[in-house]
Parts: structure tokens; C-alpha cells; sequence
């Protein structure tokens, strides 16, 4: 089940390959995160020290939020990867001109996860071209819908 979309991603970047990886969360995010307040638009993932980390992810606080804790909405949080796969994307975004970006955060057996893409960037060409397929495919449904009634 899908919690927050990042549909810009797949405008802006070729999505090569696709990671799972978890969160670690304070309270107050997961509960955020439950009631739908968190938006992944402006959100990047880097790897530093061998860790890999989610930036600029919003995550809003609830009014409820206890008092003593003072909610940074859009701190850095570390996601958990396995070895092998940190070491795989270290290698891709050091050498071959990949970034990483978050694709979608959902629940898997009742935890968060986030789903991060290798991606290449794409060309202002290549925006227009996706944009155009997406229109005659959206076009060609029509067209047949009209000839079935």
C-alpha cells in the first residue's frame, strides 16, 4: 500500500534499477507518516561514509506532537540497505553518472519502507518524446473506445 509518490522522478530521470530499503524513524515521523504527512517531491538520496541517506524529505509534525520533542521536518534520515546492495550503489553512482532517487514510500508487513531508484537523468528531448508517447497512447485509447461504441 502506497503512502507518498514521487512522480516528478519519473519525468525527470530513466529509472535502471530499484532498491527497498527501510527507514530509521523517530516516533513522531512514523505516526506522521501514517496520517499521510510527508512528501517525497523535493527529496534526494546520497551515500556518505558508506551509509546511505534520505535529504530534504518533508515529513510534517502533528499538532499533537508531544512537547518536549522538537520535530525537524525535513532532516536527513538514514535508510537500511544490505551491504551488498550500498556496495553495488556506490559503485554505479561513483563511476557510470547514476544518481539515486526515492520513488515511493509504502508499507511492507506493517513497516515503512521507501523504494529508491538508480537513475540517469534525462534530456530536455527526452522529457518531450516521453511526453508525446504518453499522448498518443492516451489518444490510441481513445480512438479505440470510440470505434467499440
Amino acid at each position: 500500500m502506497s503512502i507518498a509518490d514521487n512522480k516528478k522522478a519519473f519525468h525527470d530521470y530513466f529509472i535502471e534499477e530499484r532498491f527497498e530499503a527501510g527507514l530509521v524513524l523517530e516516533g513522531w515521523e512514523v505516526k506522521s507518516i501514517r496520517a499521510g504527512r510527508v512528501q517525497l517531491k523535493e527529496a534526494y538520496v546520497v551515500v556518505k561514509n558508506g551509509a546511505v541517506y534520505l535529504i530534504g524529505c518533508h515529513i510534517s509534525p502533528l499538532p499533537t506532537a508531544s512537547t518536549h520533542i522538537h520535530p525537524d521536518p525535513t532532516r536527513s534520515r538514514k535508510l537500511l540497505l544490505h551491504a551488498a546492495e550500498i556496495n553495488k550503489l556506490i559503485g554505479k553512482t561513483e563511476r557510470a553518472g547514476f544518481t539515486l532517487v526515492p520513488l515511493d514510500m509504502h508499507y511492507s508487513k506493517g513497516r515503512i519502507k521507501l523504494e529508491i531508484g538508480l537513475a540517469k537523468g534525462k534530456k530536455q528531448h527526452d522529457k518531450r518524446a516521453a511526453e508525446k508517447e504518453r499522448e498518443w497512447q492516451r489518444e490510441k485509447q481513445r480512438l479505440v473506445r470510440s470505434a467499440q461504441h
